[in-house]
Protein backbone atom coordinates (compact mmCIF):
# COMPACT_ATOMS: atom_id res chain seq x y z
CA UNK A 1 0.00 0.00 0.00
CA UNK A 2 0.94 3.73 -1.05
CA UNK A 3 -0.15 7.04 0.50
CA UNK A 4 1.31 9.78 -0.31
CA UNK A 5 0.76 12.81 2.30
CA UNK A 6 0.61 16.33 1.81
CA UNK A 7 0.71 19.35 4.69
CA UNK A 8 0.59 22.73 4.25
CA UNK A 9 -1.09 23.94 7.60
CA UNK A 10 1.51 26.28 8.27
CA UNK A 11 4.63 27.87 6.67
CA UNK A 12 6.33 24.55 6.34
CA UNK A 13 5.54 22.47 3.85
CA UNK A 14 5.58 18.54 3.68
CA UNK A 15 5.26 15.36 1.57
CA UNK A 16 5.38 11.97 2.81
CA UNK A 17 4.89 8.23 1.06
CA UNK A 18 3.02 6.01 3.72
CA UNK A 19 4.20 2.43 2.98
CA UNK A 20 3.09 -0.73 4.69
CA UNK A 21 5.78 0.05 7.34
CA UNK A 22 7.86 2.43 6.69
CA UNK A 23 7.21 6.17 5.88
CA UNK A 24 9.41 8.05 3.52
CA UNK A 25 9.14 12.57 4.29
CA UNK A 26 10.55 15.65 2.99
CA UNK A 27 9.99 19.23 4.54
CA UNK A 28 10.84 22.87 3.88
CA UNK A 29 9.83 26.38 5.48
CA UNK A 30 7.66 27.60 2.50
CA UNK A 31 6.44 31.24 3.72
CA UNK A 32 3.92 32.12 1.31
CA UNK A 33 5.41 29.59 -1.50
CA UNK A 34 3.68 26.30 -0.83
CA UNK A 35 1.76 26.37 -4.28
CA UNK A 36 4.94 26.61 -6.15
CA UNK A 37 6.81 23.99 -4.42
CA UNK A 38 4.26 21.39 -3.24
CA UNK A 39 3.99 19.29 -6.86
CA UNK A 40 7.83 19.42 -7.75
CA UNK A 41 8.40 17.92 -3.63
CA UNK A 42 5.72 15.21 -4.68
CA UNK A 43 7.59 14.31 -7.58
CA UNK A 44 11.09 14.61 -6.17
CA UNK A 45 9.85 12.67 -3.01
CA UNK A 46 7.95 10.11 -5.16
CA UNK A 47 11.20 9.73 -7.68
CA UNK A 48 13.46 8.83 -4.90
CA UNK A 49 11.07 5.89 -3.72
CA UNK A 50 10.99 4.53 -7.12
CA UNK A 51 6.86 4.60 -6.70
CA UNK A 52 5.21 5.89 -9.92
CA UNK A 53 1.95 8.47 -9.52
CA UNK A 54 -0.11 5.11 -11.04
CA UNK A 55 1.07 3.00 -8.00
CA UNK A 56 -0.12 5.04 -5.27
CA UNK A 57 -3.56 3.77 -3.31
CA UNK A 58 -4.64 7.42 -1.90
CA UNK A 59 -4.15 10.64 -0.97
CA UNK A 60 -3.42 12.37 2.26
CA UNK A 61 -3.87 15.99 3.38
CA UNK A 62 -3.67 18.05 6.49
CA UNK A 63 -7.19 19.31 6.70
CA UNK A 64 -6.70 21.86 9.51
CA UNK A 65 -7.53 24.13 11.20
CA UNK A 66 -4.55 26.11 10.41
CA UNK A 67 -3.32 28.50 7.67
CA UNK A 68 -6.36 29.18 5.18
CA UNK A 69 -5.06 29.26 2.18
CA UNK A 70 -2.31 26.09 3.55
CA UNK A 71 -5.05 23.79 4.17
CA UNK A 72 -7.08 24.99 0.64
CA UNK A 73 -3.99 24.19 -1.53
CA UNK A 74 -3.49 20.83 0.40
CA UNK A 75 -6.60 20.00 -0.03
CA UNK A 76 -6.87 21.03 -3.83
CA UNK A 77 -3.84 19.55 -4.95
CA UNK A 78 -4.82 16.28 -3.43
CA UNK A 79 -7.96 16.60 -4.77
CA UNK A 80 -6.70 16.90 -8.03
CA UNK A 81 -4.50 14.17 -7.94
CA UNK A 82 -7.51 12.11 -6.37
CA UNK A 83 -9.45 12.79 -9.50
CA UNK A 84 -6.66 12.44 -11.61
CA UNK A 85 -5.83 9.18 -10.41
CA UNK A 86 -9.15 7.64 -9.39
CA UNK A 87 -7.62 7.39 -6.20
CA UNK A 88 -9.73 8.22 -2.37
CA UNK A 89 -8.85 10.86 -0.16
CA UNK A 90 -8.10 10.65 3.71
CA UNK A 91 -8.38 14.25 5.32
CA UNK A 92 -6.50 14.35 8.53
CA UNK A 93 -6.89 16.64 11.28
CA UNK A 94 -3.84 18.73 11.81
CA UNK A 95 -3.99 18.92 15.23
CA UNK A 96 -4.16 15.08 15.47
CA UNK A 97 -1.21 15.06 13.31
CA UNK A 98 0.66 16.90 15.61
CA UNK A 99 -0.30 14.25 18.71
CA UNK A 100 0.77 12.02 16.50
CA UNK A 101 4.27 12.69 15.73
CA UNK A 102 4.99 14.13 19.39
CA UNK A 103 6.23 10.94 21.24
CA UNK A 104 3.39 11.33 24.12
CA UNK A 105 0.33 9.76 25.06
CA UNK A 106 -1.54 12.10 26.36
CA UNK A 107 -1.46 15.55 24.05
CA UNK A 108 -2.50 19.39 24.02
CA UNK A 109 -2.65 20.14 20.99
CA UNK A 110 -3.27 24.04 20.63
CA UNK A 111 -2.57 26.52 17.63
CA UNK A 112 -2.20 30.17 17.39
CA UNK A 113 -5.65 31.22 15.62
CA UNK A 114 -5.06 35.12 15.61
CA UNK A 115 -7.94 38.11 16.90
CA UNK A 116 -7.01 36.40 20.41
CA UNK A 117 -8.02 32.88 19.63
CA UNK A 118 -6.72 29.32 19.81
CA UNK A 119 -7.60 26.22 17.63
CA UNK A 120 -7.14 23.45 20.24
CA UNK A 121 -8.16 19.75 20.55
CA UNK A 122 -7.18 17.31 23.18
CA UNK A 123 -6.32 13.45 22.51
CA UNK A 124 -5.41 10.18 24.49
CA UNK A 125 -3.40 7.80 23.05
CA UNK A 126 -5.35 4.67 22.65
CA UNK A 127 -5.19 0.80 21.37
CA UNK A 128 -5.51 2.32 17.50
CA UNK A 129 -4.88 5.60 17.22
CA UNK A 130 -6.12 8.61 19.18
CA UNK A 131 -8.92 9.66 21.54
CA UNK A 132 -10.17 12.62 21.42
CA UNK A 133 -11.19 14.24 24.34
CA UNK A 134 -12.15 17.35 23.21
CA UNK A 135 -13.44 17.49 19.39
CA UNK A 136 -11.39 20.19 17.40
CA UNK A 137 -12.20 23.85 19.19
CA UNK A 138 -11.77 27.32 18.31
CA UNK A 139 -11.65 29.31 21.66
CA UNK A 140 -10.33 31.48 23.72
CA UNK A 141 -7.53 31.30 26.31
CA UNK A 142 -9.71 31.82 29.05
CA UNK A 143 -12.26 29.81 27.70
CA UNK A 144 -10.53 26.44 27.58
CA UNK A 145 -11.60 23.80 29.79
CA UNK A 146 -8.92 22.18 31.93
CA UNK A 147 -8.36 18.43 31.07
CA UNK A 148 -8.54 15.82 33.02
CA UNK A 149 -6.08 14.95 35.18
CA UNK A 150 -1.93 15.60 34.88
CA UNK A 151 0.69 14.43 32.88
CA UNK A 152 -0.66 16.20 29.65
CA UNK A 153 2.04 17.63 26.90
CA UNK A 154 1.15 20.93 25.23
CA UNK A 155 1.99 21.49 21.59
CA UNK A 156 1.73 23.66 19.08
CA UNK A 157 2.00 27.81 18.49
CA UNK A 158 -1.14 28.74 21.26
CA UNK A 159 1.71 27.68 23.90
CA UNK A 160 3.68 31.15 22.86
CA UNK A 161 0.90 33.56 22.84
CA UNK A 162 0.98 36.06 25.68
CA UNK A 163 4.14 35.18 26.94
CA UNK A 164 2.89 32.10 27.85
CA UNK A 165 -0.51 32.34 29.36
CA UNK A 166 -1.91 28.94 28.16
CA UNK A 167 0.23 26.74 29.78
CA UNK A 168 -0.11 29.07 32.78
CA UNK A 169 -3.69 28.54 32.66
CA UNK A 170 -3.19 24.93 32.61
CA UNK A 171 -1.11 25.02 35.63
CA UNK A 172 -0.34 21.15 37.51
CA UNK A 173 -2.40 19.45 34.41
CA UNK A 174 0.80 20.21 32.19
CA UNK A 175 3.81 18.15 32.20
CA UNK A 176 5.70 19.42 29.43
CA UNK A 177 5.06 22.07 26.53
CA UNK A 178 6.75 23.45 23.45
CA UNK A 179 5.30 26.18 20.84
CA UNK A 180 7.76 24.99 18.52
CA UNK A 181 5.74 22.14 16.94
CA UNK A 182 3.67 22.13 13.69
CA UNK A 183 1.95 19.85 11.47
CA UNK A 184 3.65 16.77 9.60
CA UNK A 185 3.08 15.09 6.33
CA UNK A 186 4.55 12.21 8.18
CA UNK A 187 2.11 12.29 10.71
CA UNK A 188 -0.75 12.90 8.30
CA UNK A 189 0.71 9.28 6.81
CA UNK A 190 0.58 7.58 9.44
CA UNK A 191 -3.19 8.65 10.45
CA UNK A 192 -4.31 7.96 7.08
CA UNK A 193 -2.79 4.53 6.95
CA UNK A 194 -5.05 3.43 9.94
CA UNK A 195 -7.61 5.00 8.35
CA UNK A 196 -7.08 3.63 4.79
CA UNK A 197 -6.83 0.18 7.05
CA UNK A 198 -10.71 0.72 7.96
CA UNK A 199 -11.65 1.57 4.36
CA UNK A 200 -12.47 5.43 5.57
CA UNK A 201 -11.98 6.81 2.46
CA UNK A 202 -13.64 9.88 0.87
CA UNK A 203 -14.29 10.29 -2.49
CA UNK A 204 -12.11 13.13 -3.75
CA UNK A 205 -14.95 15.36 -5.10
CA UNK A 206 -16.29 15.43 -1.32
CA UNK A 207 -13.21 16.26 0.16
CA UNK A 208 -13.20 19.45 2.51
CA UNK A 209 -10.97 21.58 4.05
CA UNK A 210 -11.85 21.94 8.24
CA UNK A 211 -13.28 25.62 8.86
CA UNK A 212 -13.45 26.31 12.32
CA UNK A 213 -14.27 29.73 11.42
CA UNK A 214 -14.79 31.84 8.39
CA UNK A 215 -13.14 35.22 9.89
CA UNK A 216 -9.76 35.60 9.88
CA UNK A 217 -10.05 39.75 10.71
CA UNK A 218 -11.23 42.25 12.45
CA UNK A 219 -12.96 45.30 11.43
CA UNK A 220 -11.59 48.77 11.96
CA UNK A 221 -14.29 49.14 14.17
CA UNK A 222 -14.43 46.05 16.04
CA UNK A 223 -10.40 46.92 16.54
CA UNK A 224 -11.19 49.82 17.67
CA UNK A 225 -14.07 48.60 20.46
CA UNK A 226 -11.98 45.96 22.21
CA UNK A 227 -10.54 46.56 25.56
Amino acid sequence: MYLLALETSSEFCSVALAMEEDCLSREMEAGQRHSAVLLPMIDALLADAGVARRQLDGIAFGAGPGSFTGVRIACSVAQGLGLGLGLPLYPVVTLEAMAEMSGHDRVIAALDARLEEIYVAVYRRAAQGWECLLAPSLTTLDALPAPPGGGWAGLGSAFAMKDGALARRLGGHLAWSTAAVHAEAEGVARLARLLARRGAGVDAALARPLYLRDKVALTIAERSARP
